[in-house]
């Protein structure tokens, strides 16, 4: 039990404040991907926001706490499905620092976010991208080499609305990078999920982060 409040406490005092050259020149060539090449980082402090890749033309999105850094203890409370799970998780990562972006589409029909994990080494990255992955089910992947990812329609009765969603995750390095593009309409509607936005956002991200390492 004692040691179990250590981990615990240890971890609650962590301070925090994204592939293939031929295939990301493809990808740019069409109109979705040239829309999503980033532009210059917003405004946000945290070491992490300076290396975020933004979707072009999206605008800043209205809902409080949805831009900037995070801690853990931050990302527990606000955003995870599973905290008990997910501290042992960002614990046994040598978790460092978050960021995390939402911006909305012109239209405000789609919501982009992305979230980025700082670890502590390369290979703790990627058992915190496939434990966070690992907690939804993923049946529909895309060509995105290098990566995981998944493009699916989910569909709730309750509310008689359906959600178009495109996801990725990748790590770089001591980075986990998570990028998601959800688009919400009535059951019924002909929603697709933009693979091609989030295919050259991510291909954007693993570059910006190669180029600040190198």
């Amino acid at each position: 039990m004692g040691a179990a409040v250590v981990v615990t406490a240890l971890l609650l005092t962590v301070t925090a404040c994204g592939s293939e050259d031929g295939a990301s020149a493809t990808a740019a060539e069409t109109p979705a991907a040239k829309h999503s090449l980033s532009g210059p980082a917003q405004k946000a402090t945290g070491s992490l926001a300076g290396l975020a890749v933004l979707p072009r033309g999206y605008v800043a999105d209205p809902r409080a706490n949805v831009t900037g850094p995070f801690t853990a203890t931050g990302f527990l409370n606000t955003w995870s499905a599973d905290p008990a799970l997910d501290r042992a998780l960002l614990l046994n990562a040598s978790f460092v620092e978050g960021y995390r972006a939402s911006r909305l589409s012109p239209d405000k029909k789609k919501r982009f976010t992305l979230q980025l994990f700082k670890t502590g080494s390369a290979s703790k990255a990627v058992a915190l991208q496939k434990g966070f992955w690992n907690q939804d089910a993923h049946e529909h992947p895309f060509n995105l080499p290098g990566a995981l990812s998944d493009a699916r329609v989910e569909f709730d009765g309750g509310t008689s609305q359906s959600t178009a969603v495109a996801e990725v995750s990748l790590a770089v390095g001591p980075m986990v990078v998570e990028i998601s593009v959800r688009e919400v309409g009535p059951i019924g509607s002909n929603l697709t999920p933009d693979t091609a936005l989030v295919t050259a956002l991510a291909k954007d991200q693993r570059a910006r982060f190669t180029a600040t390492s190198s």
